[in-house]
């Protein structure tokens, strides 16, 4: 059977409403009878109706009471299962939703349905939650519609001290397990629902414990693997990111993987650019269940309590965006943020952002005449931040207005590397951000040290490569806590110190206001351009902005966790190229790009 789960025109479809799965049920006859399982299922937290056939009250069932997205996506899991072969053709489901959308509810719903459709006897099905409290939240509605029908409550067990829901005649069991309480391992589950996937993505070896959680599909074809998500409420990170871009490029037809499927509520990007998702006229698009268990009339005076700081239940502008419109959290949304932060993402150089991390920098050297190199590290607790500003060799026409007349000034344009390193430590004293820093690990973009002094033996290689190319007009510091460092660059084969005028100490807070504002000035016209390091990004959407009586300096955004290290360190070396430092080999540099020398 040939088929593909890409949705190509998903942002039509999602502003139109129209179901974002591109492809009807492989198996009819499956989706209907799953569907008709699932929608007899009671929502126990609606009010009771009365039923004319049995004369008695009840609560309204998922077929009363759903939109259309919620049957479109039970009919594309279930539907996927051949019941010749007793395997199911697309194992992996990914439904990223906003809160508010019975999320909880619908999740329970279909481990029920799964529940009762398996045919494996003493067959595991599990929700893994990653609290104790999301865990909670999972079982409670589940047990509930269990007991609202006699006919269920005789056909399915349910144990409350151990959240266990058993199947009388098949053995079968559905278990929610949290994540919290480290009984995942060794589970062999043949279906399993992963709740709240950003969560997830903020612990330490949450990858492992999702693989082996899901491990037990091995030896169960008919099984499946459903994620569910809200949008994270911090930029996207371990194994929540890694499962959102890859099912983002399964949706855009980047990958073909027709076992995987992405039912993805989020905003096209010409909406985000354009802020479209402010209007509340378009949050229907990421709340397909508005009007039902979200009212639009709530949302808006939620924005308007998360706006002026008024709101009971602590939660911030940047919380609403991405819980509420899914909306990723990225730099432009984070409070006191710097102003270059908005133009960091379009600052990219094309070039250097497509090679791997430290070919980019070997490219970056060939491109440029000067550099200098920025240094910034604190103790075994921070990051050794290190930022290579080069300076392209030729003038750029730049075109500005002064006093509403476009003039044209000629510059030269600046390159930015970065990189970093931190001890292992870190991992352990830092565990919010160790799937972030491991993920750098992963692409390149930062070294994780055993040794103390590691860090600082991989900075100087780096500054003797610069200075043996020629290119090296100081390295620029941060005088405070580097004693191991000038040491390092003091000996015979280095030789950068501050009496031969290659090291320099550059003053701090404050005094940096100078290459703050230069820096966001160049990244707003481009004349400063960086190799892309996701690294980086991280760190600038860790920066805030603080005013002081007479300037501004530069801090991190909360304390401990938001490392920025990388950011001062591109700061220093800004500080040092205003003052347009002078190339050691003008005529070989220009001569290898071609250009005449006078």
């Amino acid at each position: 059977m040939r088929y593909s789960t890409a949705c190509l025109d998903w942002e039509r479809r999602i502003v139109a409403g129209e179901s974002l799965i591109p492809i009807a049920p492989l198996f009819p006859d499956e989706a209907d009878a799953a569907l008709e399982v699932f929608k007899s299922l009671q929502i126990t937290d609606l009010p009771q109706v009365y039923d004319r056939k049995t004369g008695q009250s009840r609560h309204p069932t998922f077929g009363e009471s759903c939109e259309p997205f919620v049957f479109d996506f039970v009919a594309a899991v279930f539907g996927a299962y051949d019941e010749g072969s007793a395997r199911r053709l697309i194992e992996e489901f990914f439904l990223l939703i906003s809160k508010k959308n019975g999320k909880s509810t619908i999740v329970a719903g279909i481990m029920v349905t799964a529940l009762i459709r398996n045919w494996r006897s003493h067959q595991e099905l599990m929700i893994l939650a990653p609290t104790r409290e999301v865990a909670e939240n999972s079982f409670g509605p589940a047990a509930a519609m269990i007991r609202a029908d006699p006919e269920l409550s005789v056909l399915l067990h349910v144990q409350d001290n151990v959240k266990s829901i058993t199947h009388t005649i098949t053995k079968a069991a559905l278990k929610i397990v949290s994540a919290d309480s480290g009984t995942a391992a060794g589970k062999k589950a043949g279906f399993v629902l992963i709740d709240e996937l950003w969560l997830f993505g903020k612990k330490a070896g949450a990858a492992a414990m999702l693989q082996e959680a899901t491990g037990g599909l091995i030896s169960r074809p008919e099984g499946f693997v459903i994620y569910i998500s809200t949008q994270a409420d911090a930029p996207p990170t371990g194994v929540f990111k890694e499962k959102l871009d890859y099912f983002r490029d399964v949706r855009d037809g980047k990958i073909n993987d027709p076992q995987s499927l992405a039912v993805l509520y989020e905003f096209p990007e010409a909406m985000i650019v354009s802020e479209a998702y402010l209007d509340p006229e378009n949050w229907y698009v990421t709340n397909p269940n508005i009007g039902r268990s979200v009212r639009r009339e709530w949302l808006e005076r939620k924005m308007l309590n998360v706006r002026s700081g008024e709101d009971q239940e602590g939660d911030t502008y940047q919380s609403f965006l991405a819980k509420h419109l899914n909306i990723e959290i990225g730099m432009g949304l984070r409070a006191n943020r710097w102003p270059g932060a908005n133009h960091w993402t379009a600052a990219v150089d094309e070039e250097l952002s497509e090679l791997a991390p430290f070919n980019a920098l070997e490219r970056m050297l060939d491109r440029i005449d000067v550099a200098v190199i920025g240094a910034d590290g604190g103790g075994l607790d921070d990051l050794f931040g290190l930022t290579i500003v080069g300076r392209e060799p030729e003038e750029l026409e730049v075109k500005i207005k002064v006093n509403g007349r476009e003039t044209v000034v000629w510059m030269k344009r600046w390159l930015s590397w970065s990189h970093a390193w931190c001890h292992r430590e870190v991992l352990k004293r830092r565990k919010k951000i160790a799937p972030v820093l491991l993920d750098f690990e992963k692409s390149g973009h930062l070294t994780i040290i055993d040794n103390a002094l590691e860090d600082i033996a991989a900075i100087v290689d780096i500054v003797k490569m610069v200075k043996d190319r020629d290119l090296l007009a100081s390295v620029a510091v941060d005088p405070a806590g580097i004693g191991d460092f000038v040491d390092a660059l003091a000996m015979p084969e280095i030789d950068v110190t501050q009496d031969n005028g290659l090291l320099i100490g550059v003053p701090q807070g404050y005094a940096l206001m100078n290459a703050i504002k230069t820096s966001e000035r160049r990244l707003s016209n481009k004349m400063l351009l960086h190799a892309g390091s996701p690294m980086m990004s991280w760190a600038v959407s860790n920066l805030k902005i603080e005013p002081t009586a007479t300037a501004i300096r530069a801090t991190k955004q909360t304390a401990g966790d938001a490392k920025i290290d990388p950011v001062m360190a591109l700061f220093n070396a800004v500080t040092i190229m205003t003052k347009n430092p002078e190339p050691k080999k003008i005529r070989s540099v220009y001569e290898k790009r071609g250009l005449r020398v006078a």
